[in-house]
């Protein structure tokens, strides 16, 4: 038996990967939002851009996740093996390269995650978002139908919050504000071409203009993991 390893940030890991069949019914290939011209940043959207989030890892039982971008191309990936809910979590892109590390910290009755950017990620951003805190604000008992929100700390490190978000949970839809109340992504259950809901673990990420979509895939798996999704 093939015993996979935890990845790190200085290595590239092979997985075995899906079937492709099983991709196409998660991401058929239609109509494409397009991310406009080429920016400095990849992770970067120039336009309104809509991403698939498919709650499997790419490797055969085990947890994680998968990211498709509007064309249907895997951008970002999540390998928890066979832990769930465990201490540290790694979001990578389709080449095994770690862009952020999330870590589960204990502040009283408060689940908090923190997420930091890797220094060796194979492309640097070129936002100030280099690392966020993650904390539900009030305890919480997880209820499919009810309200929640999420209080969000980013900055260029940890001693250096400069910004403030706020995630809010409304039924299975999940929403990311900035401090003025901007929306600047929404998480929902995906539909199929004839409005049929897929399964609890298709979503669809329509991402705002102008919005690291690393940085916001990194709070979507921070709340995930909090409320023990992931």
């Amino acid at each position: 038996m093939q015993i996979y390893r935890r990845p790190f940030e200085t290595k590239t890991w092979q997985y075995r990967i899906c079937p492709a069949e099983t991709m196409v019914k998660i991401h058929p290939d239609l109509t494409t939002s397009g991310a406009g011209e080429e920016t400095s940043s990849p992770y970067l959207t120039t336009e309104q851009e809509s991403f698939t989030i498919w709650m499997k890892s790419l490797v055969f039982n085990t947890n994680g996740c998968t990211v498709f971008d509007s064309k249907g191309n895997i951008i970002y990936r999540v390998d928890n093996y066979n832990s769930k809910s465990c201490r540290e979590v790694y979001l990578m892109d389709l080449s095994g390269h770690v862009l952020f590390t999330l870590r589960r910290q204990k502040f009283g009755l408060f689940k908090t995650w923190e997420g930091y950017r890797s220094s060796s990620a194979t492309v640097e951003s070129t936002t100030k978002l280099e690392y966020f805190r993650v904390k539900n604000n009030v305890f919480q008992v997880p209820n499919k139908d009810s309200s929640s929100s999420y209080r969000v700390n980013a900055g260029s490190c940890r001693n250096d919050e400069q910004y403030c978000y706020k995630m809010v949970t409304r039924g299975s839809s999940l929403a990311i504000e900035d401090n003025c109340g901007k929306l600047l992504a929404e998480v929902k259950r995906k539909q199929s071409i004839n409005g049929l809901k897929l399964g609890d673990d298709v979503l669809t990420m329509m991402v705002e203009s102008q919005v690291d979509h690393s940085f916001i895939i990194g709070l979507v798996l921070a709340h995930s993991l909090i409320n023990c999704i992931l």
